[in-house]
């Protein structure tokens, strides 16, 4: 439920997530167990998201259909974030992501390191 409304919001805001998210609890109690959830230790791209994505991938696309593949390097407050994500109507889901420990572009190491998980 946290990635389709994080699909479907403009910005991404833990009290604006808290207030979309249809859960039957106050919304000051959806946003503490979203931010709990969120810090979770046990949370790993490799083990946890791309099982997801993959999935939400098999039901959009067909079997040697084209997806379209993007990397965007973007700064989040003081996070410089490289992101590789498919493009479906009109939007992208995150598929892996690093953050780099230094201001400005990415270099191709770089590229490569988050391209490569993607591409396996």
């Amino acid at each position: 439920m946290l990635v389709w409304s994080l699909q479907n919001q403009k910005q991404v805001r833990i009290e604006r997530l808290a207030a979309t998210l249809p859960l039957p609890i106050q919304q000051n109690s959806r946003r503490r167990h979203i931010q709990r959830f969120l810090t979770l230790n046990a949370l790993s791209v490799v083990l946890l998201w791309f099982p997801i994505i993959e999935a939400i991938i098999n039901q959009h696309f067909k079997v040697g259909s084209q997806l379209t593949i993007a990397m965007d390097k973007t700064q989040w407050r003081e996070n410089n974030v490289l992101m590789v994500s498919v493009i479906y109507q009109k939007r992208a889901w995150p598929i892996y992501w690093c953050l780099l420990g230094k201001d400005g572009s990415s270099n191709l190491e770089e590229q490569q390191k988050v391209l490569r998980p993607v591409i396996r």
